[in-house]
């Protein structure tokens, strides 16, 4: 017998869900590769980034608020734009979502090896560092195994202490700035081109990735309608306010020796033992017990964040098949937990798969793909939403988004330009292995007959899809965040050129969309659209 999501999380769950998936391992991280590309001028970077990230989570707050659903990022370009765009989205969902919970054990087990060496070895996590991060894995299976409330209630006690510690290092940090270090010169790339680079591939969007969480768990939310919205700001917000503070006494705090060669040498002043920026910070100033406290909350923070992302790939691994992209067991709700269980057993394997190849053994080295993929998801809203408006214009939506009709297609540049600026060698890896997914895709569409009748239909509305993807692709070959010594479009031409590209795409896309939204693949105890008086 097949079971529906039981609505057991509160505002605060909602909100705790994305702030701890925000506040993981990035902060920790991401102050240094700010500084290292942007330098003095990185906090500019998170307010881009933040600013960004708000614009598109508000029109998920639209979508969500009106359709309630797990997994609602895979869902909603399915109902607007049908299987092609649905398929895509989902496929692209998986690749980011998958993913996070190992990055977050990885960074667990390289902070954990401050005080246990051996889990670390020349190349990477050791064996026993290997077999920590399956153990890790493993428990936040079972926390999530057995009821959504369980894991909401002990995420919002782990996402308290992890908003605590960074506004503990903030407040301290601050009686030891120095102003004169906002005068160093020397990021590199540095300017607006840093900015940039900072934002997509320093870990500011990875950071704030984690908004999400309130969007796919939104079938689960006690009142959805009121509060989804509400948690996508008040997370977005706290992060970034944590985020700019963390930034800017990052900044005014580094050691002024490191600065001899400027902000993007300073990585290299960083003895080996202290392991992390802000303990390396603490450390320097004879600060121990600060130390201690942050090597704690290293361990915390992205353990966290990674049972919160092991939870929510089992949400979108649901939502794609129940979008019939995917086996029809993993749409299944066990009926006593309310937890797509099947789902849930293959987001671990899954993420354990992420953790075994030899090339993951640093954090950085997977948040561009991540942050990439994850916003390949994120820019359809925007366009699932203004489409919506247009063939739905009497669905009840109890969170309007007001000047949509600007906001929206500001959201979908803003998007497109991060996942430009993630650059070729990223870029090239997702959308090469997103369009090869297009063989499942006639995999599976072969098994049902009434996708099959609305093919031409789904490519006639998705095939603005894929020549996006060939566009951001081409951009990526012959721009300035390219592999060409001398790009064809250099400078910050070449974004003009993708923002321009991103603006027709946007209305194509709006334009491509089905006549009439089809939601038949709502589950049972999942409530139909509403709709007003015309």
């Amino acid at each position: 017998m097949e079971g529906t999501f039981k609505k057991k999380l509160s505002l605060l769950d909602l909100t705790f869900l994305g702030l701890g998936s925000i506040i993981g391992s990035g902060w920790l991280l991401a102050s240094m590769n700010g500084a290292k590309y942007a330098g003095s001028i990185a906090w500019v970077a998170w307010v881009g980034g933040a600013i960004a990230v708000l614009l598109i989570g508000l029109v998920y707050g639209e979508l969500a608020a009106a359709l309630p659903r797990a997994g609602g990022f895979v869902r909603y370009p399915e109902y607007t734009h049908g299987s092609l765009v649905g398929f895509l989205s989902g496929m692209a969902s998986l690749l980011a979502y998958s993913s996070v919970a190992g990055i977050e054990v990885e960074a667990v087990v390289s902070h954990a090896s401050y005080y246990w060496p051996a889990l670390m070895g020349s190349a990477g996590p050791s064996l026993t560092g290997r077999a920590i991060e399956i153990l890790l894995l493993l428990l936040f299976f079972l926390l999530n195994y057995w009821s959504v409330n369980v894991f909401g209630k002990i995420n919002t006690i782990i996402t308290f202490f992890k908003f605590v510690v960074p506004s503990v290092t903030i407040i301290t940090l601050f009686f030891f700035f120095k102003e004169a270090n906002f005068a160093t010169v020397g990021a590199a790339p540095g300017g607006a081109e840093g900015v940039f680079t900072a934002i997509s591939g320093g870990g500011i969007i990875f950071a704030f990735l984690g908004f999400r969480q309130a969007v796919d768990f939104g079938a689960e939310a006690k009142n959805p309608q009121r509060d989804i919205p509400r948690a996508i700001i008040m997370a977005v917000t706290l992060g970034t306010i944590v985020y700019i503070l963390l930034q800017v006494t990052f900044l005014g705090t580094v050691p002024s020796n490191a600065l001899a060669s400027g902000w993007g040498h300073v990585a290299d002043f960083m003895p080996k033992s202290a392991n992390y920026p802000f303990v390396w910070i603490a450390g320097s100033l004879g600060l121990s017990w600060l130390s201690t406290l942050l090597l704690v909350d290293a361990v915390i923070s992205p353990a966290g964040t990674g049972n919160i992302y092991l939870s929510g790939t089992g949400r979108v691994l649901y939502a794609w098949a129940k979008n019939r992209h995917f086996y029809s067991w993993f749409a299944k709700v066990n009926p006593r937990t309310g937890v797509p269980r099947a789902a849930l057993w293959l987001s671990f394997l899954l993420a354990i798969a992420w953790i075994l190849p030899p090339n993951t053994d640093t954090w950085s080295k997977l948040v561009d793909a991540v942050t990439s993929a994850t916003v390949m998801t994120y820019m359809i809203g925007p366009i699932s939403m203004t489409s919506m408006r247009k063939t739905m214009p009497n669905m009840k939506r109890p969170f309007t988004l007001k000047g949509g009709s600007v906001l929206s297609p500001l959201a979908f540049i803003a998007a497109t330009c991060i996942i430009y600026w993630a650059g070729w060698t990223t870029d090239s890896m997702l959308i090469g292995l997103t369009l090869g997914a297009l063989v499942l895709y006639f995999a599976f569409i072969d098994k049902d007959e009434s996708t099959r009748a609305s093919l031409k239909q789904a490519w006639k509305s998705g095939a603005w899809l894929v020549v996006y993807y060939i566009f951001i692709l081409v951009m990526s070959y012959i721009g300035s965040f390219g592999p060409m010594k001398s790009p064809w479009i250099p400078g910050q031409w070449d974004t003009v050129v993708v923002v321009i590209g991103a603006i027709i795409l946007f209305y194509w896309g709006v334009n491509s969309a089905l006549p009439k939204p089809s939601f038949e693949t709502d589950s049972e105890g999942e409530a139909p659209p509403e709709f007003v008086q015309a």
